[in-house]
């Protein structure tokens, strides 16, 4: 049986972020016959030269500003954006927990929405139906699965699709500033989850400001800034690193944000 991976080598992500607002236009299209010249790209590097290895049964938290970098990983780890360089190669079931609208048909009612995204998530028919009351069960919506999706607070829409999501038991799970939702039983209910899965010695990618949650879930810790990663090791280490250099104590970015 393949090992658990998740292996970038040198990757790299670009987004031309004119080509949306001009070149899939009529309005872009007329005005580029009209200058008939080269439209001069405006790239926006979202990554830049990432190498990263992660290994079953590690758990590793991604810290950052916002614009820093981390759910573009996320997305390439996933296998949701193609790096535009180099090579991402994810091996295992993949169970991404942060693109919470997909699967999910606002008109249709809770009940219905956990089939459907369990079944985008690979699960058979059968394994859905006999899970559909464990699932209703751990997201609390009670009489509410009855009711259309549209009709959600993100608080229950975020219960939902954690509740069908980590149903699947999946080999990797990536997740992007999720754990806080919902009241104080629920949270709870999610960590417990969360410690059960990290259990089962799989693979957890977690990104998040919550410093504190990084420090109880991942035993490992990567630092981006600009696309880049700044620092990857033990989460304490790399978390106090964070924190001195947020607070002004550290005017310096370590020596490996130049490379």
């Amino acid at each position: 049986m393949t090992a658990l991976s998740i292996s970038l080598t040198n990757v790299s992500v670009r987004f031309d972020i004119d080509a949306a607002a001009d070149g899939h236009t009529l309005k872009g299209f007329l005005a580029g016959l009209r200058n008939r010249a080269p439209r001069q790209a405006n790239f926006v590097e979202a990554l830049k030269n990432v190498n990263l290895e992660v290994r079953a049964g590690e758990r590793v938290g991604l810290i950052g500003h916002n614009g820093a970098g981390k759910s573009t990983l996320l997305k390439v780890m996933a296998g949701i954006y193609p790096p535009t360089t180099g090579v991402a190669k994810t091996v295992g079931h993949v169970c991404p927990l942060f693109e919470f609208a997909t699967g999910f048909e606002y008109n249709r009612s809770g009940w219905e929405n956990i089939r459907i995204r369990a079944m985008l998530l690979g699960m058979h028919p059968d394994e859905i139906e006999a899970k559909l009351p464990e699932i209703a069960e751990f997201s609390e919506l009670g009489r509410f699965l009855d009711y259309p999706v549209r009709t959600y607070s993100t608080g229950m829409f975020v219960r939902l699709a954690f509740a069908v999501s980590t149903s699947v038991n999946p080999e990797i799970l990536l997740l992007d500033e999720v754990m806080g939702a919902g009241d104080l039983s629920f949270t709870e209910k999610a960590n417990v989850r969360m410690r059960e899965f990290m259990d089962q010695g799989k693979i957890l990618v977690f990104s998040s400001h919550s410093l504190d949650l990084l420090t109880e879930y991942c035993n490992r810790t990567v630092w981006m800034n600009r696309g880049r990663i700044i620092e990857d090791g033990p989460t304490p280490a790399v978390v106090n690193a964070y924190k001195n250099h947020a607070l002004g104590r550290s005017t310096m970015l370590p020596e490996s944000a130049a490379t």
